[in-house]
């Protein structure tokens, strides 16, 4: 069972990254504190992981036969992935390590099926452009909405905070139900735990991350990509959430950073292109690319040596 380390540390790994996906925006507008946020993300990924994370477990578990070591090989290889890009205050996709680690691993075991990968991937590219749409949407129908019914200052600060809250309430529950798969999916796969026991433990790794070392992500995608009013910050977790909780029913994992980024960009590009922080933006891009190249690599070079 000592295995199940790898699973825990790739769940510490993904709360402490994607926790920013869910509040960051609120807390680097100081419409939230950080710690009403990690709390609440934590309670509420648990509920998402337990209650609907099962589907995404089936999807990457189609990938490649998984045993004991190398569920423990895999988990690993993604974990050290995504913590250096944490390191590097990268917001990343966990999705993408796992696969990336289930395809380096499965290379050398000659156990991969390439056949899922298809729709994984175009899941990845959509992501971050349907999180765009409905961003920009949300922004015109909810401003017109704001605009036509708050007239007071006041009252519309007291809505922008409690909406921002409900929000990320939203987002952290579809970020369990989505993300919880590339924590202990491939334990489930290998049969060393079932189903349940893989998204509540899931879903403990993922929390304790949150409320241990998520600040810093928060304040790249909070800041580094656009200056965000609050009422911008409410539409981008909104967007971000409603596409990470669509894919969630169909079975998917998909990456909360794409999301969260495909949506900030669609309120920018309203804003105007010079509101983009360009810089940040390669380097999430390059993220992006590398995060799935880097865990594989590392669990071949895993697999080979054990």
């Amino acid at each position: 069972m000592f295995r199940l380390i790898a699973g825990i540390f790739l769940g510490w790994a993904l709360g402490s990254n994607d926790a920013a996906n869910i509040f960051g925006t609120a807390v680097a507008t100081r419409m939230v504190k950080f710690w009403t946020a990690a709390i609440l993300t934590s309670v509420f990924v648990i509920l998402g992981a337990v209650l609907e994370g099962a589907g995404g477990m089936e999807t990457l578990g189609s990938l490649s036969s998984q045993t004991v070591n190398s569920a423990f090989i895999t988990s690993l290889a993604a974990a050290l992935t995504v913590t250096l890009m944490t390191y590097f205050k990268l917001p990343v996709s966990t999705s993408q390590a796992i696969v990336g680690a289930i395809i380096g691993a499965g290379i050398v075991r000659q156990s991969i099926d390439f056949s899922p990968l298809g729709k994984i991937v175009l899941a990845w590219v959509l992501t971050p452009i349907g999180a765009m749409v409905v961003a920009f949407l949300l922004y015109i129908i909810l401003g017109w909405g704001v605009e036509r019914t708050i007239k007071d200052v006041v009252t519309l600060d007291k809505v922008l905070k409690m909406g921002l809250i409900l929000a990320g309430i939203y987002g952290a529950y579809a970020l369990g139900a989505n993300n919880v798969a590339n924590v202990t999916g491939v334990f489930v796969k290998s049969g060393m735990i079932t189903v349940f026991q893989g998204a509540l433990l899931g879903g403990l790794g993922i929390a304790s991350g949150v409320l241990t070392y998520s600040k810093n992500v928060m304040m790249t995608v909070g800041k580094g990509i656009t200056e965000l009013l609050p009422f911008s910050a409410l539409v981008a977790v909104l967007a971000e959430a409603t596409t990470v909780y669509i894919y969630a029913r169909i079975g998917i994992p998909v990456s909360t950073s794409q999301a969260i980024v495909g949506a900030v960009m669609g309120i920018g590009l309203i804003k105007g292109m010079n509101y983009l922080n360009k810089n940040t933006i390669k380097n999430i891009l390059f993220g992006w690319l590398g995060t799935p190249t880097i865990a594989g690599i590392i669990s071949l070079l895993l697999t080979l040596i054990f």
